[in-house]
């Protein structure tokens, strides 16, 4: 049972990155602009973030109400075509789940912290001064913190207590959002972006408890950029 669904989220992983790649295609085919754009700059912003565990930890926090964390990073962004560029980051982000005891009272808190370099072909649209986009893409990170943690350990399944087995984490992610631009102010930007891992966080196999251990976590980030070429 426990390879059936480790097949079934590899074939989707597979699936959805297949039409990502697809929808890369579709953008380099399009109108090209005289002189290519390019563009530096910052964010930062407040996270959230749960984690799906089968077999299912009694008391999890869903991700609407799951404990704020924070993150930033650097951006740059590249761009030939009218409608579509190419952006990387790099950045930093706190992540993890919270527990509820059986009277509903806050009891475990659990902290990782991530890596995290996001690969995004950014379509946008809109006038010369303000736009839409959206951003989609792949994602890697890598955990160098996941010990810290706060509450009490009540919960009777203490499987997910222990330090994550899986530190490389993969998986991808999509945004919406605008921004105001200027000339000589620069780009001003605010986007909410939801990512899904594909990797678990714990073992799989057959002598392991989980059979499935995938984080998903949403940000809301402001970013400054401004244009160098």
């Amino acid at each position: 049972m426990e390879d059936t669904r480790i097949h079934i989220l590899s074939s989707r992983s597979v699936k959805l990155l297949l039409l990502l790649l697809l929808a890369g295609g579709r953008i380099v085919a399009q109108p090209r602009l005289e002189q290519a754009e390019m563009f530096v700059g910052v964010y930062g912003g407040a996270t959230a973030s749960t984690v799906f565990f089968t077999p299912k930890v009694d008391g999890m926090d869903d991700l609407l109400k799951s404990p704020i964390g924070w993150g930033a990073g650097a951006v740059f962004r590249y761009g030939a075509h009218k409608v579509c560029s190419f952006q990387v980051e790099a950045g930093y982000a706190q992540y993890g789940w919270r527990e509820y005891d059986k009277d509903g009272n806050f009891d475990y808190r659990r902290k990782l912290h991530y890596i995290q370099v996001p690969l995004l072909a950014h379509i946008h649209f809109g006038g010369e001064h303000a736009q839409g986009f959206v951003n989609l893409g792949p994602q890697v990170g890598y955990c160098f913190n996941n010990a810290e943690w706060s509450g009490t350990k009540q919960t009777t399944s203490t499987y997910q207590y222990r330090p994550i087995d899986h530190l490389f984490d993969w998986g991808a992610t999509g945004g919406v959002g605008f921004y105001g631009m200027h000339r000589k102010a620069g780009v001003f930007q605010l986007e909410l972006r939801v990512y899904y891992s594909f990797g678990s966080l714990y073992n799989t196999s057959r002598a392991e408890h989980f059979a499935a251990s995938n984080m998903l976590t949403a940000c809301l980030n402001f970013a400054y950029m401004w244009q160098i070429k």
